[in-house]
């Protein structure tokens, strides 16, 4: 989640404050047994900070968590140049504030309100030298923001108390407020040198606005003859021969092009009606950040908000966004060149287009279930997140439902997904699979069918998982049940047993538990039912039944998977079940013609559904 510029401290009873750290934001994913420490853009910090990584063996709880790396001089002051030297420093006092918590011990607590999640984390968090609970001032801004200028710290985050943790969302629930004015920008190039300096004279600066590169200033100020030097090393790879403006700017010297690969911190006086940067001085590169992170960056709305309303060009219009009618609802496409799937090439319109081919067969396992919307805006390779409740600007024609839930304490408006409009507005949010539940409309509490989830760690081959769901199919048969398997579309596979409604989510997950024991006894050496996966063997495979409780979602028959090779979770045939067979021979580009020539084999999963006391009956006789 990230914080939206603000020029003012202020009291309010509503809202916390805590100090703004000068570092590195970090997320530490302490759910698993190896542990997950990494940059908002996804770079590794794990070895990079071993001081704190080490402590993280400390925690008692499984958790994820979110707070700011931050590197301390011999006054005691957060220092930003030495967090990025802490190679040639290793002794410098580094810690690890933590402000959030956006996971605890198998539930999410995104959608618990910040002051909730604040109390967990520092009931569950274990500080150490290296780790520490970030803590806040209520109501009470101004005398804080005091306090941090007469410290000289960097500023002030004020967050409201009741604000839910949105990832990749900017929004006016979390604010920062700082003493100077500060903006990372993107070096774009650099001038000859004049006089006796050495290296180069100024970078030119360029800044994203509506998604092309402009520029936004230059800077000849803030370097020693050290940085000069490492800077202009590190520009000599980058050089190009062109500029990578389309409006190219006057300079007084000579430039050099540079690829707009870095990103630097600039200071400066206030920006110009014109978008440019008055009297900016660099401060430092920022290797924590890439050119695509600063796409919404508060520069681009403050830029906005001082130039005079633009008319766009419709050619320009069109080719961001279009707006089509399906089922009669007017649905708009944005960024339809967006690339999803980067090694495949694959783009968010491609994607949309391969659901629309497909409608017809994946609609009816959407139809009336509520959908987690597990959403990735910027692609399969930046950070994805999860969202149930469908929020307050989804078009009025969007169906949803409110479902009660205690764990949150509220209800939640879930969206479920009934035709072709629906489907296409929520590809466009960034819902590359789709995830319903196994109940449906009007009787959410009596699943349709029941679902085996045979889920291998990363020591299993798909050749495991398949004699796997042959022997699970073994067991099916003795009872005379038939199940119906698709791939996961990911490492594992599916097994799908018809409930057709008679049944409550406790009955079924019971019935599923026997059935899994079953499978498990048959295949000790390779399966488990191990929960915890600090005591889960890593060579087996996870057979999880716990997939058939309430609100309980798994990728749907036909959905695409973000995954490299953009992979179907695809219905088979029990006898295409052979070795060899691999999760990415059902992709994006021939999942359609697999779906005509073989038709829909998981129909009857949404059939009558079977006799489960018959089949208890029969495995009482077999055992």
């Amino acid at each position: 989640m990230l914080a939206k510029l603000s020029d003012k401290a202020f009291n309010d009873k509503d809202w916390i404050f805590e100090i703004k750290w000068d570092g590195y934001r970090a997320i530490a994913d302490l759910s698993r047994d190896t542990p997950l420490f990494y940059s908002r853009n996804g770079v590794s910090f794990l070895s990079k900070f071993d001081k704190i990584t080490q402590d993280f063996g400390k925690q008692k709880h499984h958790m994820i968590v979110d707070g700011e790396v931050v590197a301390y001089d011999e006054q005691g002051k957060p220092n930003f140049q030495l967090l990025q030297q802490i190679g040639d420093n290793p002794s410098t006092a580094l810690v690890y504030q933590v402000f959030d918590l956006l996971w605890l011990n198998g539930h999410s607590t995104e959608e618990i309100p910040l002051i909730q999640r604040k109390e967990l984390l520092k009931e569950a968090l274990i500080e150490t030298d290296s780790i520490q609970y970030c803590d806040h001032i209520p109501e009470k801004g101004i005398e804080l923001f005091a306090q941090m200028k007469k410290m000289k710290l960097e500023g002030m985050i004020a967050k409201r108390a009741d604000s839910l943790y949105l990832e990749n969302s900017r929004n006016s629930d979390w604010l920062k407020i700082k003493f100077s004015k500060t903006e990372e920008v993107i070096i774009c190039g650099f001038t000859e040198p004049r006089g006796s300096r050495e290296s180069f004279g100024a970078l030119i600066l360029g800044k994203y606005s509506n998604e092309k590169l402009i520029y936004c200033g230059h800077t000849g100020t803030g370097f020693n003859n050290t940085s000069l030097k490492e800077l202009y090393k590190r520009f000599q790879k980058l050089i190009i021969k062109s500029s990578p403006f389309e409006n190219i700017p006057k300079t007084n010297m000579p430039v050099t092009w540079v690829k707009p690969d870095l990103v630097c911190e600039i200071k400066y006086s206030e920006i110009t009606l014109d978008g440019i940067f008055r009297h900016p001085v660099f401060i430092t590169i920022r290797e924590d950040k890439n050119p695509e992170d600063l796409k919404e960056s508060s520069f681009t709305e403050k830029s906005k908000e001082m130039k005079s309303k633009a008319v766009l060009k419709k050619a320009e219009i069109n080719e961001k966004e279009k707006e089509i009618t399906l089922d009669k609802h007017p649905v708009k496409l944005t960024n339809q060149n967006k690339v999803y799937f980067p090694k495949d090439g694959i783009t968010k319109g491609d994607v949309i287009e391969y659901y629309q081919s497909i409608a017809r067969y994946i609609l009816p396992y959407l139809k009336n279930r509520p959908l987690s919307l597990n959403r990735f805006p910027n692609g399969i390779e930046e950070q994805g997140f999860y969202q149930k409740d469908a929020g307050d600007h989804i078009p009025d024609w969007i169906k949803t439902t409110q479902v009660y839930s205690e764990s949150n304490d509220k209800y939640i408006d879930y969206i479920y997904c009934n035709d072709k409009a629906t489907l296409a507005y929520l590809n466009n949010l960034g819902c590359i699979d789709l995830n319903p539940w196994n109940s449906s409309l009007p009787d959410l509490e009596h699943p349709d069918y029941l679902v085996l989830d045979l889920d291998p760690s990363s020591k299993n081959t798909f050749d495991e998982v398949i004699e796997t769901a042959l022997q699970v199919n073994e067991v099916l048969k003795a009872i005379k049940i038939k199940g119906y398997c698709k791939t996961s579309g990911s490492t594992g596979i599916h097994i799908y047993i018809p409930m057709g409604t008679h049944y409550d989510f406790d009955q079924v997950k019971d019935f599923a538990h026997i059935l899994m024991k079953q499978v498990n006894d048959k295949q000790p050496k390779i399966t488990t039912l191990e929960r915890s996966l600090q005591k889960r063997d890593n060579k087996k495979i996870y057979l999880d039944y716990l997939q058939n409780r309430t609100g309980q979602t798994l990728a749907s028959a036909y959905s695409l998977r973000p995954k490299p090779g953009a992979s179907v979770s695809m219905p088979l045939d029990w006898d295409e079940l052979k070795p060899g067979l691999k999760p990415t021979d059902f992709n994006i580009n021939n999942a359609l013609d697999r779906i005509k020539k073989k038709g829909d084999l998981f129909k009857p999963v949404l059939g009558n559904g079977i006799d489960m006391m018959n089949a208890l009956e029969l495995l009482q006789n077999i055992g």
